[in-house]
């Protein structure tokens, strides 16, 4: 009977594939495994099989699989459930899964690292025989020496021989490759290759864990009781209440159980301190896994979580919901409330949060959701029941929260009380923290030198040329840059509007912040922590260790800054301008500012004393900021729920955003209204739009949006299938054909 298997392709295309299986494969292909198979006219993928079965399609011609890549599966069964949940819940194609699941390695042909080493031939394995060799070289120098220092190194009649690297014999014997050569031709070495992978082997030594404090202890104790209740459990704790400790114990009790689990970080940044912690009290038993390191390393790591020796821990972003595991028992998700956790572009739109919790209910693992701002959704389902709830008010060893004083730039600045983009009061305090051997954080949430360059003469501002954004000024590189496709020319030298060269940068980014610091406080050790200066490998773990060591006295970021970074020699924290935060157009900006300033006013006064915290703003009146200085969560969140309830918002009603995009505006408006008509007559007064968006051309497509409210106790699923069938009855009609419409669920 004819084998047929449906497959996947890496492709954004929706379904699976049928193609059939050669008589000859048929012993050495099941699913999970990769095989090669052609598409189109001359093309041909590395797919995944999903399925094999006997069913023929008909109606069209199949093409048969060319070979099978694997001799076991390289994806389970459990990561195939939870590719098809996401596919199915945030409305994306199995192929989008493929391309962001799978490390690029494994999508091709990938080679294992190896390493040449080099041995005693068979006939020479003899001490007196090799003696006799060493005499017999005596009118070859640099072979007897090569002969000498590999007998050294390798021991190889004592016991078991050392395996010696071909590299570090000729590097010791300072000889080159050709006399190694000249004694394989003599029969007397030979090399081989030993595959050594790109995984660290290096052992670390362990510690003992610490203990912990009566507050932690308390909540330890209500996380585990809660467990055997929920499955999921929210870990409300104040900056600096020692969550981590709590992590490291639940951890230890997994791992005793013969559990693995996985640790869930927002951002990059946050993998060195983190790795180091729990290295202390694992060892070995911890990989780490995100997009800094090589693609082969991720292959290594796949393939290691998929033997015998997978790793215990797994610390990662949000991709790392994708890798094997066998017998997870514990997920923690550490600062739960942070956007990074949502995949924008390109699709699947997922939120690594809610995947993961599902991923753990396949397993029946349990998941902690970490934070001391929770999102508005988690803290509302802890509140009602759907999550267990624990909480922790005071701060590790008795530290109190740190001072908030909250500058009025409006004021300082109309009474000349004000440096450039620093009030006198923080300059005052900055002052005193450096004499004092102190250090300072400051925040702002935009790279770059000046978000706008202008000429003073006649009003030209520089623009991309393929989105509807004004170019931002990067100094150090002297050039414009576009933050949303990259476009990017020199800094002009004068304005090809009027020739005149008067131009005035407005605004302040990351890189104006720190020239104008340097100009302040020339002595002065500062570094900086934005995307600019985070590109390369290594480079997060530079800036933290020389600010966690000393060698640093000022860290400017954007918001990496504010995500879980514990140092302890902080006395002063400076929010460079809360208002850029407040005014985002968006209905989540109150909740974001909340966040993203009590979180980066949690970095001061960790251990060594009270910090301090200059909070800069001419919105001083905003109901936010009181709750911010308070630090009073449940006031910031009561406030927020009712005004959500009222305008139809989350946790009440679920949100889709439909994106259309298309280079000719008036086909985009043509489709956008009616898709918008059709929506609303099944939707009714559930359907916004459609609008065109704050930035309406983004990589010269044309942009509307329409957003569509779900009550919450309706079926997702439901929805979903509806969305679905307006996609294919639109995407059927020749004019409209390449228009990209796709959706957003969830969206943050």
């Amino acid at each position: 009977m004819q084998m047929f298997a449906e497959v996947i392709l890496p492709l954004p295309l929706p379904g699976t594939f049928t193609y059939s299986v050669p008589a000859e494969l048929e012993n050495c292909i099941t699913a999970g495994c990769r095989v090669k198979v052609p598409f189109g006219k001359n093309k041909s993928y590395t797919a995944l099989v999903t399925e094999l079965h006997d069913r023929r399609p008909d109606g069209y011609e199949i093409k048969a699989v060319h070979e099978v890549l694997d001799e076991a599966p390289i994806v389970t069964t459990m990561q195939m459930k939870l590719w098809n949940w996401i596919a199915q819940y945030y409305m994306c194609t199995l192929g989008d899964i493929y391309k962001a699941a799978i490390p690029q390695g494994l999508k091709g042909e990938f080679k294992p690292r190896t390493e040449q080493r080099v041995r005693l031939t068979a006939k020479c394995f003899d001490e007196k025989g090799v003696n006799l060799l060493l005499q017999a070289l005596g009118r070859a120098p640099r072979q007897k020496r090569l002969l000498a220092t590999y007998l050294q190194m390798a021991s190889p009649f004592a016991g078991t021989p050392k395996e010696i690297s071909k590299h570090k014999l000729l590097e010791t014997a300072e000889v080159n490759a050709t006399i190694c050569r000249q004694l394989q031709d003599k029969g007397i070495l030979e090399c081989y290759e030993v595959e050594i992978g790109r995984l660290s082997k290096e052992q670390t030594p362990v510690t003992p864990q610490n203990r912990l404090n009566t507050a932690q202890q308390k909540a330890f104790e209500e996380i585990k009781e809660n467990f055997d209740r929920k499955s999921v459990t929210l870990l409300h704790g104040v900056t600096s209440a020692g969550k981590t400790e709590i992590y490291i114990h639940l951890i230890t009790e997994a791992l005793q159980k013969g559990k693995q689990v996985l640790y869930l970080l927002p951002e990059i940044a946050l993998t060195k301190q983190i790795t180091d912690r729990l290295r202390r009290v694992f060892g070995n038993r911890i990989g780490v896994y995100h997009s800094k390191f090589s693609d082969a390393e991720r292959v290594e790591i796949w393939k290691k979580q998929l033997g015998e020796e997978a790793y215990d821990i797994i610390l990662g972003v949000r991709s790392s919901i994708f890798l094997p595991f066998k017998e997870l028992g514990l997920v923690i998700v550490d600062e739960e409330h942070e956007n990074s956790y949502k995949q924008q572009e390109p699709a699947p739109r997922y939120n690594a949060r809610n995947a993961a919790i599902v991923l753990a209910s396949f397993y029946g693992a349990k998941t902690l959701l970490g934070t001391a701002t929770p999102s508005i959704e988690s803290y509302y389902n802890a509140t009602t029941g759907k999550y267990a709830l624990v909480t922790i008010t005071t701060r590790h060893r008795e530290v109190q929260l740190p001072q908030v004083e909250v500058i009025d730039m409006q004021e300082y600045t109309r009474k000349k009380l004000t440096v450039g983009p620093f009030s006198d009061p923080l300059i005052e305090a900055m002052d005193t923290a450096l004499k004092e051997g102190k250090q300072i954080i400051l925040f702002q949430n935009r790279r770059g030198y000046a978000p706008l360059l202008e000429c003073k003469t006649c009003g030209w501002v520089p623009r991309c040329k393929h989105c509807d954004v004004s170019l931002t000024l990067h100094k150090t590189a002297d050039k414009l840059t576009c933050h949303y496709c990259g476009y990017t020319i020199p800094a002009p030298k004068h304005c090809p509007n009027c020739e005149e060269r008067n131009f005035i940068n407005l605004g302040y980014g990351t890189e104006k912040i720190e020239d104008d610091l340097q100009n302040l406080f020339p002595d002065a050790r500062i570094l900086r922590m934005d995307l600019d200066t985070t590109r390369s490998r290594g480079a997060y773990e530079k800036i933290i260790d020389n600010f966690q060591q000393g060698k640093t006295d000022i860290l400017i970021g954007t918001q990496m800054v504010s995500k879980g970074l514990d140092f302890d020699n902080v006395a002063v924290v400076g929010i460079i301008n809360a208002d850029t935060l407040l005014n985002y157009p968006d209905f989540r900006a109150t909740e974001r500012a909340f966040q993203l300033m009590a979180q980066v006013a949690g970095r001061a006064g960790r251990k060594n004393g009270k910090g301090k915290v200059f909070l800069q703003t001419k919105m001083g009146d905003a109901a936010v900021i009181p709750q911010i200085v308070k630090n009073d969560y449940t006031a910031f969140y009561n406030q927020q729920l009712s005004e959500r309830m009222l305008f139809h918002y989350p946790p009440f009603y679920r949100l889709v955003y439909i994106y259309m995009k298309h280079r000719d505006e008036h086909i985009l408006d043509e489709f956008s209204n009616l898709v918008g008509r059709h929506m609303r007559e099944i939707f009714d007064n559930r359907i916004l739009g459609p609008d065109t968006p704050p930035v309406a051309r983004v990589k010269q497509l044309y942009i509307r949006k329409i957003v569509l409210k779900v009550d919450s106790s309706l079926s997702q699923y439901k929805v979903n299938e509806t969305l679905q069938n307006i996609l294919h009855a639109y995407s059927e009609i020749p004019r409209f054909r390449a228009i990209s419409m796709y959706y957003d669920i969830d969206p943050l």
